[in-house]
């Protein structure tokens, strides 16, 4: 390990005082504190890719891991962490725009910070349990080789927070049974508009996307428009179902076949199934359209469409006037039914 003296060498060669709005400090870093009231800041790094960086109070410096997936919840996932060079201790309140050009040049924001306990502090392995306002629990980090030893990985490793469920791998999307007219009693449904589109769930994790069609296919490499929708999410994750669609100068709608065309390319968010640890299947669809709404998802390539409770008839007086294939009708009262058709939901012709 190097002398104290030494530690902020690489950072400052890294950078320019005179260009960029980060702490740049001439002096000598001085032991700080340590203990239980060690210091940690993660900041959410909007680079040339969005990652986090996690940097823990040590020695009179921060040590430094940039972490492309964000530190995991749960114990089943090992997430990179990319050891990166010592910063100040300035750098516990650093937000602000970096120049383009400059190292690291994006936008950095703070996305939580606290104390940590420090447990075991090894050159090829850290084990720390982090007290922060929205990271909480034990962490280790470990050296796995290569690139001078920059690669590494983290792993929390002791239980989520109660009610916790992982993230599913894949939930297959629900269908509606076709009917040959809207519902008779129509103040118990809800009402959306249909699309002619390619329906689609899209897994939202670390501002990464996977994208998976209605018949379990991985798709998300044909659809690279979408992507920054998981980048404008993070960190939150979620799983969404939605309709790929394209929707030209003159309104008309179809399906959105894979490929980086952008102009008239939209995602139509319709239902979430899971959100931050905690499924969404069990809960009535007004319920899971009240926490989709809440999201605000609205960008160059996606929205949420509205829906209509009690209004069948008005939805589908839009939609032909739109010229639209028909409605879906929900249920007001129907859960999630992955890979069902259910008459719960009804598909109603404009025709």
């Amino acid at each position: 390990m190097r002398d104290v003296a030494d530690r902020l060498e690489e950072y400052r060669r890294k950078r320019d005082a005179a260009r960029t709005p980060e702490p740049v400090p001439a002096g000598r870093p001085r032991r700080s504190r340590g203990g239980d009231r060690a210091r940690f800041v993660i900041q959410q790094h909007h680079a040339r890719s969005l990652h986090w960086d996690l940097r823990l109070e040590r020695d009179g410096v921060l040590v430094s891991w940039a972490v492309p997936r964000g530190l995991p919840r749960d114990q089943g996932r090992n997430h990179l962490a990319v050891h990166t060079e010592d910063h100040p201790m300035e750098y516990l309140d650093f937000s602000g725009e970096i120049p383009a050009g400059e190292y690291g040049g994006g936008r950095m924001l703070i996305h939580d910070r606290g104390t940590y306990r420090c447990e075991k502090w090894q050159d090829r392995e850290v084990v720390v349990e982090l007290q922060g306002k929205r990271t909480t629990g034990r962490y280790v980090l470990f050296a796995t080789g290569g690139r001078d030893g920059r690669d590494w990985m983290v792993r929390r490793t002791d239980p989520p927070p109660p009610g916790w469920t992982a993230m599913p791998d894949l939930v297959a999307p629900m269908r509606p049974t076709p009917a040959g007219r809207l519902p008779t009693d129509q103040a118990a449904w809800g009402y959306e508009l249909r699309w002619d589109g390619i329906r689609a769930v899209a897994y939202v994790s670390g501002g990464r996307l996977r994208l998976i069609s209605d018949t379990g296919e991985e798709i998300t490499g044909g659809y690279p428009w979408l992507r920054p929708m998981a980048e404008a999410l993070a960190p939150t994750e979620v799983v969404l179902d939605g309709v790929l669609v394209r929707i030209d100068s003159a309104g008309k709608v179809r399906p959105a076949r894979g490929g980086r065309s952008t102009v008239d390319a939209q995602y139509l968010l319709v239902d979430l199934l899971w959100l931050e640890g905690v499924s969404s299947l069990e809960l009535p669809y007004p319920q899971r359209r009240e926490l989709l709404d809440s999201l605000a998802l609205a960008g160059p390539h996606w929205q949420t469409p509205p829906w209509f409770p009690g209004a069948g008839a008005e939805t589908m007086r839009a939609a032909r006037e739109q010229g639209l294939p028909g409605v879906v009708a929900k249920r007001l009262d129907s859960a999630y039914e992955p890979g069902r058709r259910s008459r719960a939901w009804r598909s109603v012709d404009a025709s």
